[in-house]
């Protein structure tokens, strides 16, 4: 019997591995959602109580510091700080634990500001990261470093994810920390749903900056999907890439319309260019996994979109925001 262990488990991802492994029920495996009321895994005595207690033969390491792009840019040291620490405990404690492996999850945000594109798996330490939110990423590319000193010291099978941007139920919607989509969607269900003063057609809302930049997006449920393939299938300590196809990319703007859609929002959509678009693009390369498996089906953008709406609306009061 694997004892699966998935720290940041009450979040974004974990929400949907649960959501995917109570469709399977998988008979030889037993899972373990843990959050940060559970463990503060930047201290290591809480760490290593909680492999204690479940002792677990498998991590999925997916709790970190998170947060978007202006968040970030006011914060580098705590994400930096916060995120080595809780690694080091995490992965560390697994070693002693001798769990058989670890899939942590790091992101296409990691890579190097100025590069070749489309990103692939061998760029991760080609250069500096984009300066918005280079605490989070050297703490992230520092996971590959240790999952390879793991390997080479101990023979370890610990292995890293690089997902695109993740969106779907039980993101997080607070405006001072969410990423693009929740923030949007937060945003939206304000101004439709408290901002009472105007009709609909005369509302206005506002993209921040351009709406140009150009994104990938990867429906958390296809993520967590992909994620306990890796667990089961993949065995080599080499990151790999689950995004969805290149053609698949779309602008800031186009997000904004795919939400307004899903809302039924009948007023203007206004780019405020006064305000920072952060890197233009950052589109990865899925070759591997596609070589891998082929015939993976990713749910279409506005469809993911769609439930990600319904969600927040029907789950409003409970929503992290």
């Amino acid at each position: 019997m694997a004892i699966v262990l998935v720290t940041g488990g009450t979040g974004l991802v974990g929400r949907a591995l649960e959501a995917i492994v109570k469709q399977e029920q998988p008979e030889s495996e037993e899972w373990h959602f843990v959050g940060s009321k559970d463990a503060d895994l930047t201290k290591l005595n809480e760490t290593k109580s909680l492999f204690e207690k479940l002792k677990p033969t498998h991590v999925i390491h997916l709790a970190a510091m998170v947060g978007g792009l202006f968040h970030n840019m006011n914060n580098n040291l705590d994400f930096l700080r916060k995120n080595l620490q809780i690694n080091d405990n995490v992965l560390q404690t697994a070693y002693e634990h001798k769990c058989v492996k670890v899939v942590s999850c790091l992101s296409t945000c990691i890579f190097p500001d100025k590069i070749t594109y489309p990103i692939d798996e061998t760029m991760i330490h080609n250069g500096p990261p984009h300066s918005s939110n280079y605490g989070y990423s050297y703490a992230k590319r520092l996971i590959d470093i240790q999952n390879r000193a793991y390997y080479d010291k101990y023979g370890c099978m610990f292995t890293s994810v690089i997902p695109c941007n993740i969106f779907g139920p039980h993101d997080n919607y607070k405006p001072e920390s969410s990423h693009v989509i929740p923030g949007m969607i937060f945003r939206m269900h304000k101004l439709l749903y408290h901002d009472a003063d105007t009709v609909d057609k005369e509302k206005i809302f506002t993209i921040y900056g351009s709406g140009k930049p150009l994104r990938q997006f990867v429906y958390s449920l296809d993520l967590a999907k992909l994620m306990i393939w890796v667990l089961r299938n993949y065995n080599s300590i080499e990151p790999i890439i689950l995004s969805v196809d290149e053609e698949q990319e779309v602008t800031i703007y186009e997000v904004a319309e795919a939400i307004a859609k899903a809302f039924a929002f009948k007023g203007q959509l206004v780019c405020d260019t006064n305000m920072a678009d952060g890197q233009y693009k950052k589109t990865a390369s899925n070759c591997k996994l596609r070589n891998l498996l082929p015939d993976f089906q990713f749910t279409s953008f506005e469809d993911a979109i769609k439930i990600s709406v319904k969600w927040y609306i029907d789950h409003y009061e409970e929503a992290r925001k």
